[in-house]
């Protein structure tokens, strides 16, 4: 069937930086259903870094949006160039109609659609760690537990914000730290 809808799929498939169509045959037996699990559980996991690193920046050194996004446009104009930090430069500048930030007063619940679970549920299968996207998909479940996190953070202060020193050294130590985590 591949055969067939090839020609299909490569005229309307993403192009790869070395003028490649991104479509191929993965195999049979529902392969290219458990590449693309694979893949979103990955899209978890740089989610997740993406969001912690914005979680610094913005809890560690009070960086404003119009920071947060220049910051992000220089990322992605380096090795974290990709379509996570390009759609995430963007968001720190969108406004809603009153002119409040977007980013600002978006509902900390992230939804799940089970393929992260299903990530990490085959990689216990097979004996394989995969911590990072593990993890990413519990900051998940956490989040969506709004009710309880408001409950607990009128009763659990959690850590007090210590200043980061130097501004431009803790943004390249965040950025070398979400490189890595990568």
């Amino acid at each position: 069937a591949y055969k067939l809808v090839a020609p299909i799929l490569t005229k309307i498939a993403a192009v790869a930086e070395d003028g490649e169509p991104c479509v191929t045959y993965i195999g049979a037996d529902g392969a290219g259903h458990y590449v693309k699990m694979v893949h979103n559980g990955i899209e978890y996991g740089d989610m997740q870094l993406i969001a912690e690193a914005y979680s610094l920046l913005k809890g560690g050194l009070n960086l404003s949006n119009e920071e947060l996004a220049q910051t992000f446009t220089e990322w992605n104009n380096g090795e974290l160039s990709s379509y996570l930090i390009d759609i995430t430069k963007d968001i720190f500048t969108k406004k809603d109609e009153d002119g409040n930030y977007l980013v600002d007063v978006i509902l900390d619940e992230a939804a799940n659609k089970g393929t992260g679970k299903w990530t990490s549920q085959s990689a216990l299968d097979l004996g394989e760690p995969l911590s990072l996207i593990t993890e990413s998909v519990f900051a998940r479940y956490i989040s969506s537990l709004k009710d309880q996190r408001v409950a607990a953070s009128k009763v659990l202060s959690g850590p007090q914000a210590q200043p980061a020193g130097d501004k431009a050294e803790f943004i390249e130590k965040v950025r070398r730290a979400l490189y890595l985590g990568k």
